[in-house]
């Protein structure tokens, strides 16, 4: 599948892109190749895989879901650099 120019300056308007007219055809090529492989990869035949299927046999180890004490509150901000009333602080993200 060959994207005309006109698709690509689409794309990059939805991407809020601004491209020289070099970028628009090397672009293009490359999309079109992606495009190219993509329907390339849709014609194999996958019906006999399974879609969670693996390379290997292979289970996650589990481990008995015991509970147990958490730290404290003076424990966990042992190590903070900033601490104010048992919390942790931090920089303002927004001036207001």
């Amino acid at each position: 599948m060959s994207l005309t120019l006109a698709q690509v300056e689409h794309i990059a308007r939805l991407a809020h892109l601004e491209l020289t007219e070099e970028e628009k055809n090397r672009f293009r090529e490359q999309l079109s190749a992606i495009l190219e492989y993509a329907a390339r990869l849709q014609e194999v035949d996958t019906r006999s895989i399974s879609p969670t299927a693996w390379t290997f046999n292979a289970q996650a180890p589990l481990r008995e879901d015991v509970p147990a004490q958490g730290l404290s509150t003076a424990e966990v901000l042992s190590n903070a650099p900033q601490v104010q009333e048992d919390q942790f602080r931090v920089p303002p993200v927004l001036e207001g």
